[in-house]
């Protein structure tokens, strides 16, 4: 049983307050994993080597949804763990995932989980990962993801990775490799206010022919806070890639967005366009002219901006 502090944070990065019965989960709270379900067509093994583990999902399984969270409420605690995903052919599937940190005390809390993913031929991913943030303490809260897909011929995998509220450091590597038909999706949604920081680095290899991507990352920074995004689309085959940044700045933040594309086919059609700046003016204006004051009107765009 999750008490209310555990369910809020459960709710924020999975949009559910307890583990439907019906599902597979695997719950890791404090660096240990708690509570577990699977069935005949996903399998979940510890790891035997190091804190982590398998998730192993049959050939053919359709609309199956895996929930696999992380709680962290104990200040000072430092998490790592790595988790493999073994797609076979043919499944479908959603796989919600995300770490949700609540601080009280004075220590760091840290959570580095390094995600690998294997997807077989004709295979669908959806994967939604949400990180969150709070706590009245002044220990740092802090996540580090790595992300390291395979995607196998025709295969599609789409990922979310959403950043809120609450991360005060953050560092995301993200690498993947597309075989023939393969299809890779990226929506990254970040927002850091205070001095926090974050960092994205992508590097997207499109190796078979006919593999695409579409990377799209929007973020927000207010107050002192920095961001960097560094995706990389690289074209190795016939292939077509999009890679796009926007952000909107405020206050005294600081953003760099440097979208790099290359291409080692003659075959190869890879776009990229970046853009940052401050919240329209007119926008605002129409806002507040019913009857919202500029903070409101503020929050408006940016939560439309970020959906």
């Amino acid at each position: 049983m999750l008490d209310i502090k555990e369910s809020n944070l459960l709710k924020a990065i999975s949009d559910v307050s307890f583990l439907p019965e019906n599902s597979v989960y695997n719950l890791r709270k404090n660096g240990l994993g708690v509570e577990r379900k699977t069935n005949e067509k996903v399998q979940i093994e510890n790891k035997t080597d190091k804190p982590g583990i398998d998730i192993r999902i049959m050939p053919d399984t359709k609309n199956e949804t895996i929930y696999i969270p992380v709680i962290i409420t104990e200040s000072g605690v430092n998490d790592k763990v790595y988790n493999d995903f073994y797609v076979g052919e043919n499944a479908d599937v959603t796989i919600v995932a995300g770490c949700g940190i609540h601080n009280s005390g004075c220590n760091e809390s840290r959570h580095d989980g390094i995600h690998r993913f294997f997807i077989g031929k004709n295979a669908r991913v959806k994967y939604v990962e949400k990180h969150y943030g709070d706590g009245e303490g002044t220990g740092a809260r802090v996540l580090n993801p790595v992300t390291e897909v395979f995607i196998g011929e025709n295969a599609v995998c789409e990922m979310e990775s959403v950043q809120i509220k609450g991360v005060d450091s953050t560092e995301r590597e993200t690498n993947a490799v597309l075989e023939a038909g393969a299809k890779y999706i990226v929506t990254e949604r970040l927002m850091t206010h205070g001095n926090q920081s974050a960092v994205s680095n992508m590097v997207i290899e499109l190796n078979g022919e006919d593999a695409s991507a579409q990377i799209i990352s929007r973020s927000v920074a207010k107050d002192s806070s920095e961001q960097v995004f560094y995706p990389r689309a690289v074209g190795n085959a016939k292939c077509a890639a999009h890679v796009q940044c926007d952000s909107i700045i405020m206050d005294e933040a600081k953003i760099r967005s440097i979208p790099e594309i290359a291409a080692n086919n003659a075959d190869a059609q890879i776009v990229h366009e970046a853009a940052i700046g401050r919240i329209n003016n007119e926008q605002l204006l129409k806002l507040m002219t019913f009857g919202l004051d500029e903070t409101e009107a503020e929050e408006i765009i940016i939560q439309g901006f970020l959906k």
